[in-house]
């Protein structure tokens, strides 16, 4: 059915088996050093194993001073080959190919990444993003990192890759000579554009020098800046002309600059939003033209090509929820695809807060040097619970070779995470768990629903061991008086028709539930109030999905009221303190969203029933889902 998607095509000497290209995402699994480790060239070999037909790397840093990331892959060295070798190999050993993507950061990083010192631009503006004051490059130190770039695509092709990508996008150095955003040279290297993308040409002939003639060069650019002053799409098709009359071998259309929000759009973006871009430079250029942006359904992917605005489909994200999305899509298993929900709770949120990449839907991502082996015997294994961690579990424990039964209390699997995707903008995180069912079935766990797990169930069936993943209880504060029936857990106003709200609402708790439950009910029509006892809402919502929300409480005309201290909700009256004013208000519904407690009673109750018990989840701590998958796929693959 997707033949386009799987016909094998060029980019310049370098023939693909297929159309689907993974996006260069630092992941930040490589030492301090930049030495690549068992962990980064694990991750790599599990998408060439999946059948993605090429591979680009995360940016590998030119210089000890050009990285953006603390534990970013670095290619300035001789010494870096050899490791980098056991990559291409491994890549190779699965018939997919290998770029190397080399970068100079620029302005856009800091000194506690950057080896400490100052950072570098075409000019001393500095970076909105990170703030720090660039040193502008003087005409030598130019030359020196043009040189720079060559080398490390030198050493690409000893260690074996199959090309290399310049990356010339997101606000870093390349694509801060390109913009008069960023670049007020009157030198050589600054003014009109054939000035400006000098530097550009150095680096591409530099590079053509020391690799020779038919060794394939990508180049990454945004297709628009989205920044002040930034390119647009008509200087961005403009570059495109000269890049292919300058040697490039192949276009990678992607957007933004780190520090706006359409560099790595959430749920909120369309599907295939860049496209339109990627068409235009198409249209002037005959070299091969690529483009990542939400292309996580493949039948889109598809009619994208055969609509030939696009020669190949970059996808990041779909990648990381899936590295076997390929071999799924080949063999016709549309429907066993493990889906990117675009929630950016791992890929960016667990990069920038945490130090490393991860994935909600895929607790496996950068741990695919760690075998899930065989147990010595199946043990029968019960999880009581089918929000995420009760589905990982199953599935961690099913992986194993135990013989596992899940119970579901409810009639479907998902808990609070199918609850979460009924607000505006958030319907993509039902894929995950419709994909779920399926998976859990091909793996043989029996999915018991509308059936509560309990301690007569565990001594009936005799269980070797039982993760109880029954997800979490609404929390209220000591000192908050409620009473009356109006007064419900903001989630039964969200799911399933358990509960209807009136017309004027009142939402206890401005976090992330508190927020989605505004949302949900302001879409229908409700008028909405939001108490929230810190100084801002939203303290808990991820910033590349935070924009869209505000963007909705405000379309909604959301009232929110912060440093609001509730003292008491009686039938509907909320009484609020706010600075020195406590003052009653009248609503017809309150949601309540002040947080959530463990539901792990049964954690105690199994005591001395089954031998081994391990909570999961909310179970375990209330925390979010990315938390939660990996908690539950932890205890499962841990029996």
């Amino acid at each position: 059915m997707l033949k386009k998607l799987f016909s094998p095509a060029k980019i310049g000497n370098m023939e693909l088996k297929n159309r689907l290209v993974v996006s260069p995402m630092v992941c930040n699994y490589c030492t301090k050093e930049g030495e690549v480790t068992e962990r980064y060239i694990a991750y790599h070999e599990a998408k060439a194993k999946g059948g993605w037909g090429l591979i680009i790397t995360e940016n590998y840093a030119i210089t000890p001073d050009a990285r953006g990331f603390s534990n970013m892959a670095c290619m300035f060295d001789d010494h870096f080959i050899g490791d980098n070798k056991k990559l291409a190999d491994a890549v190779h050993a699965h018939g997919a190919k290998i770029v190397g993507q080399m970068v100079h950061a620029g302005r856009q990083t800091d000194k506690s990444v950057n080896t400490g010192v100052q950072v570098v631009a075409p000019s001393a503006i500095p970076c909105p993003a990170k703030q720090e004051m660039p040193h502008e490059l003087t005409r030598d130190e130019i030359k020196r990192i043009v040189s720079a770039f060559g080398d490390t695509a030198r050493r690409f092709k000893d260690a074996g890759f199959d090309g290399v990508e310049i990356h010339g996008g997101h606000g870093y150095l390349i694509a801060e000579f390109m913009s008069t955003y960023s670049n007020k040279r009157v030198d050589e290297y600054g003014g009109v554009l054939i000035n400006r993308m000098r530097f550009i040409k150095e680096i591409i002939d530099d590079v053509r020098e020391k690799t020779g003639p038919d060794f394939p060069m990508l180049f990454r650019i945004s297709s628009e800046e989205q920044m002040p002053g930034g390119r647009t799409i008509q200087d961005t098709m403009a570059i495109a002309i000269l890049l292919e009359e300058w040697g490039i071998s192949g276009i990678d259309i992607t957007c933004g600059t780190y520090g706006e929000d359409s560099t790595i759009p959430s749920m909120a973006a369309s599907h295939a939003w860049n496209i339109e871009s990627a068409a235009q430079v198409k249209s002037v250029v005959s070299i091969p033209v690529m483009v990542v942006g939400r292309m996580n359904e493949p039948v889109i992917a598809e009619a994208m090509l055969r609509s030939d605005k696009t020669d190949f489909i970059v996808m990041g994200r779909g990648s990381l929820a899936d590295p076997e999305l390929p071999l799924k899509v080949g063999e016709g298993r549309l429907d066993m695809v493990r889906q990117c929900i675009g929630c950016l709770q791992g890929c960016i949120g667990r990069l920038l807060n945490v130090g490393e990449m991860a994935c909600l839907v895929n607790p496996q991502l950068g741990f695919e040097y760690i075998p899930i082996e065989k147990a010595p015997e199946p043990l029968k294994v019960a999880v009581a619970g089918g929000g995420p961690a009760g589905i990982e579990a199953a599935r961690g424990a099913a992986m194993r070779g135990h013989i596992v039964t899940l119970y579901e209390k409810s009639d479907r699997l998902g808990g609070n995470f199918q609850i979460a995707a009924y607000p505006p903008y958030k319907g993509e995180l039902s894929y995950y768990a419709a994909w779920a069912g399926r998976e859990l079935e091909s793996k043989g766990v029996k999915i018991l629903y509308n059936t509560e797990f309990t301690t007569d169930i565990a001594k009936n069936e005799k269980y070797d061991a039982v993760v109880v993943a029954a997800g979490s209880k609404l929390m209220v504060p000591e000192g908050i008086e409620i009473s009356g029936n109006k007064a419900l857990d903001a989630r039964e106003l969200i799911y399933g028709g358990k509960a209807e709200a009136g017309e004027r609402v009142a939402v206890l708790g401005g976090g992330l539930i508190g927020l989605e439950t505004a949302v949900h009910l302001g879409w229908l029509g409700r008028r909405v109030t939001i108490f929230e006892v810190s100084d801002q809402i939203a303290a808990d919502v991820e910033s590349g999905v935070l924009p869209s929300l505000l963007n909705l409480v405000k379309q909604y005309n959301i009232t929110v009221l912060t440093g609001a201290h509730v003292v008491s909700v009686r039938d509907g009256t909320v009484k609020a303190r706010i600075g020195e004013l406590t003052e009653e208000y009248s609503f017809d519904t309150v949601a309540l969203a002040l947080g959530l407690k463990p539901n792990n009673s049964l954690v105690k109750d199994l005591e001395g029933i089954v031998p081994k018990v391990l909570p999961a989840g909310d179970a375990h701590i209330p925390a979010k889902a990315i938390e939660a998958v990996r908690n539950g796929f932890v205890a499962g693959s841990s029996i």
